[in-house]
Order: C-alpha cells, then structure tokens, then sequence
C-alpha cells in the first residue's frame, strides 16, 4: 500500500471523526422558541430581572429597551453597578431600572457572582432572570423563556445568537462553536428534562441568559455556591445538579441575542482567554474527547490541504505532503461546510469565518495558547481592570 494511500484512507476516517463528534455534540440543538403572546389562561409569575454590570454605558441601552418591551410579567429591572468606572449608573437609571451599587466583593468572590447574589437578595419577584448587559431579547422572547421553564423547571440557559458586526469579531467563530459543542448541553442525553447526566459529571449552563425560581436559586445554594468561579455559569449548572434540579438549554436564535466583545480586538482576546482555557477544564468529559477531536480533524484538514494547494501553486513536482489534491481539496470544502451549518445556527458570521476556517482557528489557537499559559503559570487571568484569581475556580462547591 503506498503512502498516498494510506493518506487518502487518513482524509476519509478525519472527515468520518469529523461527522460524528458534529452529529455527537449538536444532536438536539435546540432553538428558543418565540412566541408571539402570553396564554391568558395561565397565571404568569412576577419576574425579577438582575443584570450584572460593569462599565457597560454602551450596552444597556439596547437591553433595558429589550426588557421594557417584554410586557407586565417583569415587575422589577434592577442593574447591579460592579464598580463601575463609566455612567453605568446613569445610564441604568434613565433606562428605568434601579440601580445597586454592589460594592467591593468580599474576599472569594467574584466581582459577577457577589453581583448576581446580590441582585437575588434585593428582588422579590417568583422567578430569576439574570441577564448579561450585552443582551438583547426580541419582543415575546420572555413568554418563550417562561414556557421553557413551566415545561422543564429547575435552570433555564439560553446561549444568545451571537451577533457579528465589524470583521475582527469574525475571529470568534471557533470560540463560539466550542463554547457551545464542548458544553455537552446539546447531546442527546442531554436532552432530557433528568436531573442526572449519565456518564458525564454535570450538565452545562449559558451565562447571558438565565431563568430560575427563586426557590430552586436558594435550594441549589444560589450564586454564593459558586462565588470564587470564573466560569460561574457551569458552576451554578453543577450546583442546580448536585440539588437535583433539572438543568435545560437553548441557544437563543432569532428571541435573544448579544454583541461580544465590541470593544476590538484586544477585548476579544482578553475576553476569551478568560473563558476558552478554564471552559475547557470544566466540560463533561465525553463532550471534551468529542470535542478535542473535532478540533483536530479540523487542524489535520487545514495544515494538509493548505500544503496541497501550496505544492500545486508552486508547481514543482513531489509533494509537500502525500494523498490526492482532490481528496484534500474535498475534505477542506467538507469541514468548511459543517462549520458553516453550525456557525449558521449559532451566530451571524460572515462566509469567510467559515470558508477561510484555517484563518479563524488560527485565531483560536493562539488565544488558546494564551489562555492555557495564564491559566498555569499565573492561576489569574486579566479582566475588566482586575486580576481574576483561577487558584480555586475547581472546588466543587465554591470556595469556603
């Protein structure tokens, strides 16, 4: 068997590993539905909205406009100031929310969970939504949370539509696949309205968007569970877990979307250093190992195929790399494919974050590198002016 041989055997088996972590990850992804009115049947609980803020003058705006647009269900907007250094405050205030300054978080917390427990604490409606200020809900988005949450209880999540504007936020494209796939949230056992995810540690939530009672937040020991965690989100969905507590997600489609990391190209990569590294650590394993191998398959395809075309541009004979040109010519078209059918269902991505694919997981990978390397060398990462601390972020039950 010569090598070209076996080569073309390898580009099949990577697309075939390629196909199946895909179909194994993204099996139920599912869409918040939209409807378009409440049931005037059902009693609709009060809702109390907690948005956790830190120098977001920008961002609110659009979210406080979202929210008004919700109807009477939400009786309280209330935009918790994580010493802010812009006119979040203001901003907040003229936006017709109450504001709470929440002041310096106590030693082991983080500044958004000390912000969100805070928000709970100085509420009073039936059910909890913790929104992200970056967020936007479409009209009748809440009807759809609320109807998610009567079906299935416990933890609602939404990961919003990411909305893509000016071209470097292009580079997040292979940040927010994995930040969704690597979640485990969309396998199909995952599917289930089950407390308990057999074979996996704890199921996964979306942090911009979540829905809860204020009962179950206070069963499940509320974001003071989880308060010393970067990635307070899995924490908060491995400690409705550990109460038994249902966990259930979405992604938010056309009802609730958000704008990451406007703020350029540095906040991008600041943004995801913090999270991409410590996200990965604290996956379910299964969800992992799928993952990792989607990764590679996509790596594997890009250096292979990129050597081909180089090879044939240049126009001298050998090859910097064996199997048929057209083999990894179809096998690069292939992954560029699946990655536009999960970028399409995930984000507002542009055609060249999927067909450059080898550009944008370049981008992941050194961001990754980046985010690895702070993650065992300094146990801190840099965000929003502060050093924030990895050296507990992996206790089961937050830090005493």
């Amino acid at each position: 068997m010569t090598a070209d041989v076996v080569v073309d055997l390898v580009i099949a088996v990577l697309l075939v590993v390629a196909a199946a972590c895909a179909q194994r990850l993204v099996a139920d992804l599912r869409t918040l539905p939209r409807p378009t009115s409440a049931d005037p049947a059902r009693r609709q609980p009060s809702v109390s909205v907690v948005v956790p803020a830190r120098d977001e003058e920008r961002t609110l705006p659009l979210l406080l406009d979202s929210v008004r647009a919700q109807g009477p269900a939400v009786t309280e907007v209330l935009v918790v100031d994580d010493a802010s250094q812009d006119a979040t405050a203001e901003v907040a205030r003229a936006g017709g929310a109450r504001v709470l300054t929440a002041g310096t978080p106590p030693p082991g917390w983080t500044g958004k969970a000390w912000a969100c427990q805070a928000g709970a604490d100085a509420t009073t409606g039936d059910l909890l939504l913790f929104l992200d200020a970056d967020t936007v809900l479409a009209p009748g988005a809440l009807v759809g949370l609320l109807d998610a949450h009567a079906r299935h209880g416990g933890l609602v999540s939404v990961q919003p539509h990411h909305v893509v504007v000016r071209p470097y936020e292009q580079l997040s494209a292979y940040f927010n696949v994995v930040a969704v796939i690597a979640s485990g949230a969309f396998t199909r056992s995952a599917g289930t309205d089950r407390p308990a995810y057999p074979g996996d540690s704890a199921p996964m939530a979306f942090g911009p968007c979540l829905l809860t009672s204020r009962a179950d937040h206070s069963a499940a020991g509320g974001h003071a569970a989880v308060r010393a965690d970067i990635l307070d989100d899995a924490a908060l969905a491995a400690a409705y877990h550990r109460a038994g507590l249902p966990v259930w997600c979405a992604v938010g489609g056309d009802a609730v979307r958000m704008r990451s990391y406007p703020g350029g190209l540095r906040q991008l990569a600041a943004g995801w250093t913090k999270n991409i590294a410590s996200g990965a650590s604290a996956a379910a394993p299964s969800a992992s190992a799928a993952t990792v191998a989607w990764i590679s398959a996509h790596h594997a395809v890009a250096v292979g195929a990129l050597a081909s075309l180089g090879t044939a541009l240049a126009g001298r004979g050998g090859s910097l790399v064996a199997g048929s040109p057209v083999l990894w010519a179809l096998a690069y078209v292939g992954i560029a494919l699946q990655l536009h059918w999960v970028l399409r269902r995930t984000g507002s991505f542009r055609w060249w974050a999927w067909a450059l694919f080898p550009l944008t997981l370049l981008a992941f990978d050194v961001v990754f590198a980046r985010s690895l390397a702070l993650t065992a060398v300094r146990r801190s990462v840099p965000w929003r002016g502060r050093d924030v601390s990895l050296a507990d972020r992996g206790s089961p039950e937050g830090v005493g």
